[in-house]
């Protein structure tokens, strides 16, 4: 844990990522709830098919993407055939046109039916987080700006999701309310003030990833500067105030803290934003606002 953020030197924005568990582990365990809800006892149409029939199945994109989602594709088809033979004709993270190959699998054709499912909803879904993400990290390429997720995502599926918003070439920000203190306008009212919640939070620092504290104004700014805030969200800011706040923030006499913007993103805003000079942009449509990537699998006789 990182016990410097509430005071001192001005912490690099890549060491604020938490890490991400074991992913073959979680991929395993996310894998098992869904086929629990999705095949349950038994798939009853797949039994029509005979038990020993081997057969190929091809994934292909019907859009452009960036491909994401392989540990969760491979679990869920090994879950019911340990011995699938994959061929991947597109890298985790690499872009595929429409029309192209995604993978192609050898298996046991009944666990091709029961899996396949399983498989696409992974597949669409990270991808599609990855899809926007690099949407958002190319809206800002060359800005000192990172792009960033948040705890806006879908439930049971947050560990996969920040997973494709790295493969998009986003950072993570905290995991959940455990790893990261995050002080909100709430937590400031409650605590009696910016400075008295900082100097609580100090307490606790040793035991959190990082210590970040919301503003709202420039006077909110002033004054967590001054009690040594290193990391600081700006919320809901127009852009002149944003300016000012970066200017502010790189004047002042206690160093320069790393400066997150929230609140209002789209692709549309997101270059202008950036170009305030701000170090993070936390997004939460990265996670919450995608839209399922197309893909189609047929089968054929091997």
């Amino acid at each position: 844990m990182n016990s410097a953020i509430v005071a001192g030197s001005r912490p690099d924005p890549l060491s604020l990522q938490p890490a991400l568990p074991d992913l073959a582990a979680q991929a395993a365990a996310d894998v098992a709830r869904a086929l629990a809800e999705d095949v349950g006892s038994g798939d009853l149409t797949a039994a029509l098919v005979d038990p020993a029939l081997r057969m190929r199945a091809r994934v292909v994109a019907r859009q452009a993407a960036v491909v994401c989602g392989r540990p969760w594709v491979e679990a869920a088809l090994h879950a019911l055939d340990a011995q699938a033979r994959w061929h991947w004709a597109v890298d985790e993270g690499a872009r595929v046109e429409p029309g192209g190959v995604v993978f192609e699998v050898e298996a046991q054709a009944r666990a091709l039916l029961s899996a396949e499912r399983t498989m696409l909803n992974f597949l669409q879904t990270l991808s599609a987080v990855a899809t926007v993400t690099r949407r958002y990290v190319e809206a800002v390429a060359g800005t000192r700006a990172r792009i960033c997720d948040t705890r806006k995502t879908l439930p049971g599926l947050r560990v996969a999701q920040k997973y494709a918003v790295r493969i998009g070439g986003g950072l993570n920000h905290r995991m959940g309310l455990h790893d990261a203190i995050l002080i909100k306008e709430n937590h400031i009212a409650a605590a009696g003030g910016v400075r008295a919640a900082l100097q609580r939070a100090q307490a606790l620092a040793p035991q959190a990833l990082f210590v970040q504290i919301e503003v709202e104004t420039l006077a909110q700014l002033d004054e967590a500067l001054d009690a040594g805030a290193r990391l600081i969200l700006l919320d809901n800011m127009e852009l002149p105030m944003l300016q000012e706040a970066v200017r502010r923030n790189s004047v002042h006499p206690g160093g320069r803290a790393v400066l997150e913007i929230s609140g209002g993103v789209t692709l549309a805003n997101v270059r202008a934003l950036a170009a305030t000079g701000v170090d993070r942009i936390s997004v939460g449509a990265l996670t919450k606002d995608i839209e399922a990537v197309d893909l189609s699998m047929r089968l054929q006789p091997l």
